[in-house]
């Protein structure tokens, strides 16, 4: 009730600028009530360092083993690290987005604190559209500082042990320019947030609607019209649409040459290969968005109306 009592003052307090609008400390609130946004992704990235150490400690085979590459090849190697730690993170930060969509509006209805949120002079739009913020703008930059910190980490603790065994100390930095590789991270977090909001909005409708197991009524529906059309058509055109929807972005932002083992890694072929204007051209992206939006007007209107549970 800390949270909550603290949340009250500040809101009631005058507002003399932006940062202590009802948006503002609405979002600031969920961030303050929902710890696992920075700590699980936190605790996968100290995995990931801790398998990275392991690695290191095994470094003169894994020299010897790249000797026997090609230069190319030999960085493309020594970035899957990097690539692998990247996508730990954000995978995790995408289940937890998915969760937290998924409580944000049924636990307040639940344990009947919407009461409470409701007696304060916020909006049920500011409301919804603050939890909203979480998975598309809060966490994705909380994904871009815990990679970020992780990969100069690694690159630190790895020019350290190369200078140590006598090989080239900026062998790392040449196969992962941190630099074109955090706007390569910035640019792919953005795409993958555009193209899963409307995954986030159908969950948060789903969330304000459910009277009890929010999970299965986030999925089961979706899983359920890909059977009956499996049975009933001999077809899968939905579930094709459904993968497409969860793996599509990569395809629409991205752009991988058939021969990129061949290349050198921290070539600009890493920067070429982002194709914003064919994702932004893409009827999937913008028919998603409207969805999605569909899905935050539903729930703000259910948030209005909807009684606790």
């Amino acid at each position: 009730m800390s949270v909550a009592s603290e949340s009250v003052s500040a809101m009631s307090a005058p507002t003399t600028s932006h940062s202590t609008s009802p948006f503002a400390w609405s979002v600031r609130r969920e961030v303050w009530e929902h710890r696992s946004l920075y700590i699980a992704p936190s605790v996968v990235a100290c995995l990931v360092l801790l398998g990275f150490l392991i690695r290191i400690i095994h470094l003169p085979q894994t020299l010897s083993l790249l000797s026997q590459l090609k230069p190319g090849e030999q960085n493309l190697a020594l970035a899957m690290s990097f690539v692998v730690a990247a996508l730990a993170i954000c995978v995790t930060g995408l289940i937890v987005a998915f969760f937290y969509c998924l409580g944000a509006l049924y636990n307040e209805r639940k344990d009947r604190s919407i009461l409470f949120w409701k007696s304060l002079p916020v909006s049920n739009a500011t409301a919804v559209l603050s939890k909203a913020a979480i998975p598309l703008l809060v966490l994705p930059a909380i994904l871009f500082v815990i990679v970020i910190a992780v990969h100069l980490i690694m690159l630190g603790v790895g020019t350290a042990a190369l200078a140590a065994s006598g090989a080239n100390s900026g062998w790392l930095w040449n196969a992962w320019p941190i630099f074109k590789m955090a706007l390569v991270l910035a640019y792919g977090l953005v795409c993958m947030t555009l193209w899963y909001a409307p995954i986030y909005g159908w969950v948060l409708l789903v969330s304000s609607w459910a009277r009890g197991m929010p999970i299965l009524w986030a999925v089961l529906p979706p899983l359920g019209l890909v059977l009956a059309e499996r049975i009933a058509l001999d077809s899968s055109y939905l579930w094709s649409l459904l993968d497409y929807r969860l793996n599509g972005y990569l395809h629409e932002a991205f752009y991988f040459p058939p021969h990129l083992h061949g290349h050198e890694i921290g070539d600009p072929i890493a920067l070429l290969a982002l194709t914003p204007e064919k994702f932004l051209g893409t009827p999937g992206l913008w028919l998603g968005i409207v969805f999605a939006v569909g899905c935050l007007a539903g729930a703000i209107w259910l948030r209005r109306n909807r009684e606790p549970i």
